[in-house]
């Protein structure tokens, strides 16, 4: 398939919740880069938001893609758990999730852009519609090119949090782009996951699918499925639900363990058939350690300068509080997350020896 994309194409990947959200800040602070953040991760998990690279989109139909709202999200504006890194609802437009519907592209990736999400969106309407058909992977090459021609950059780099599970899509669409894993201490990770809205709306919608008995191929779960399930899961799915099923459900910390476990062992098998040349990593931890050198090298590997204005502006939004917050759990609690943790741990330590 023929190239669209002129300038270096790199995507962050991890599992979330690894420090990447603030990457993608730092990156939008270089004005060498592109930062193009949770494009992937506003689209969301369903199969048909992620069609093979290969298939043939006209102009139009891509657009609708991109912008049909993300119906998870919505529910969770509405039922007031959000997750933080929804920049939409902080200075609302005219779309909402509670009428309209917030398209995706406005969720996350063009308020990271400009204070004017509405009048971006306007604009690339018209203009992304009128394209020819050609293959999705090509449609957003050109997406990636008409906002680099539009904001700058020389160098386009994608963020999506959780999208360590996406590499081989990533690869087979993008078959020239670099990689690079972000991730963080694995009980540190994990906490945080515990924390966060979207990965206990995930935990709680995989218990929901396991007690309906609802396979893997099913997308989504059926009136008839949700007949089976108890109180406490069924209205996760009401179109407004009780914060408190979500938040304050008694899942233990060791079971996001269990998760950052199977996404880093999974996401590492991936990125070993990534050519070596192609991929690199970057430890949250020694990010904090050493910003500058860590920085340098990220720069040099997606194709841009590490200038002296961006280190010192980069070094400045680092956030060094959130760091051990694991230790401060219960000693029992403690003890049980680092043994769920403890196959991603070996996993990526395996991984990092052999790099």
């Amino acid at each position: 398939m023929d190239h669209i994309s002129t300038r270096p194409l790199t995507f962050v990947v991890g599992t979330g919740r690894s420090g990447s959200t603030a990457l993608s800040h730092v990156l939008n602070l270089h004005p060498g880069i592109l930062s193009v953040n949770e494009l992937f991760t506003s689209l969301g998990a369903e199969p048909h938001r992620h069609p093979l690279p290969g298939r043939v989109l006209a102009g139009a139909d891509f657009w609708q893609l991109i912008t049909r709202p993300n119906e998870d999200f919505d529910r969770m504006i509405r039922s007031g758990t959000p997750s933080p890194e929804f920049l939409y609802p902080r200075r609302p437009g005219r779309f909402s999730a509670e009428t309209t519907g917030i398209p995706a592209l406005c969720m996350m990736v063009l308020p990271h852009l400009t204070d004017d999400p509405d009048a971006l969106f306007d604009e690339l309407a018209p203009r992304v519609s009128a394209w020819p058909g050609r293959p999705v992977a090509r449609q957003y090459e050109a997406l990636f090119e008409l906002l680099a021609d539009r904001f700058g950059g020389g160098a386009v780099v994608e963020r999506s949090g959780g999208s360590l599970s996406w590499v081989p899509w990533i690869r087979e669409a993008f078959p020239e782009a670099r990689f690079v894993h972000m991730f963080r201490d694995g009980p540190d990770c994990a906490l945080s996951m515990s924390r966060h809205p979207g990965f206990r709306m995930i935990l709680r919608t995989m218990d929901a699918r396991s007690a309906s008995g609802a396979g893997p191929l099913v997308p989504r779960l059926t009136d008839q499925h949700l007949k089976t399930l108890p109180p406490d899961l069924a209205g996760l799915f009401a179109e407004r639900f009780d914060p408190a099923l979500l938040m304050a459900a008694p899942v233990p910390v060791a079971r996001f363990g269990e998760m950052w476990s199977r996404l880093i062992s999974r996401g590492l098998t991936a990125l070993s058939w990534v050519p070596e040349g192609s991929r690199t990593t970057l430890s949250y931890e020694e990010l904090l350690d050493a910003p500058r050198s860590e920085l340098t090298r990220l720069a040099e590997f997606v194709g841009v300068e590490p200038t002296e204005e961006w280190l010192t502006a980069a070094e400045a939004t680092l956030d060094h509080s959130r760091r051990g917050s694991a230790l401060c759990l219960p000693p029992d609690e403690l003890s049980a997350l680092r043994k769920s943790c403890a196959p991603g741990a070996e996993a990526l330590r395996a991984a990092l020896a052999g790099a």
